[in-house]
């Protein structure tokens, strides 16, 4: 079973830990170890941000990662998202297909949003491949946009719209019925 729990003061170390993991840091924008004092000052602002939200990636009874909305912008309904996998044994189980698909029916069912973005590094091609089987569209490439470890990389701008979710939606939900992710009255 997964699910997503909202984040609490008790998990600040837990996801400083795993902000610093080497295959976590990959894929974030940032690459240098993260301090406690540093992690303090994120994690504070996390938690009071109204234009953000983060919950806790819950598999099995076990913590294995974060996810987030954030720059939520009620007046033109948008918002951008990102999520990692911390434990590396539930990687490849559909944990990552679970949390985009609740992320999107959190997005436009509850939120009734228009629009959902996300960013991801270049070099991270299965996150981007992942994204657009949700039907998420390529909207941009920011050519050399970050700085990490030594060189720089593109970032791939994504973006999936509510109209283009309803076309998807019973497709996706199809596809999670039969990995045993959805219930038949989900």
């Amino acid at each position: 079973m997964i699910e997503l729990r909202d984040i609490v003061p008790g998990d600040q170390e837990m996801i400083r830990q795993w902000r610093n993991l080497p295959e976590v840091g990959k894929y974030m924008y940032t690459d240098h170890q993260i301090s406690p004092e540093e992690h303090e000052k994120w994690f504070q602002r996390a938690l009071k941000n109204p234009a953000s939200r983060y919950w806790i990636i819950v598999c099995e009874g076990e913590d294995v990662g974060l996810v987030n909305i954030y720059a939520l912008d009620e007046r033109n309904r948008r918002c951008y998202w990102a999520f990692y996998i911390a434990s590396a044994d539930v990687r490849g189980k559909g944990v990552g297909t679970y949390v985009e698909y609740s992320v999107i029916r959190y997005v436009f069912d509850e939120l009734r949003l228009n629009k959902l973005c996300c960013e991801v590094l270049g070099f991270n091609e299965a996150v981007v491949n992942m994204h657009k089987r949700f039907g998420f569209h390529q909207e941009g490439l920011f050519r050399e946009h970050i700085f990490k470890a030594g060189e720089f990389h593109d970032v791939v701008s994504l973006a999936l719209l509510h109209t283009d979710w309803e076309v998807k939606k019973p497709e996706i939900e199809e596809k999670l019925r039969v990995k045993g992710l959805l219930k038949e009255s989900d």
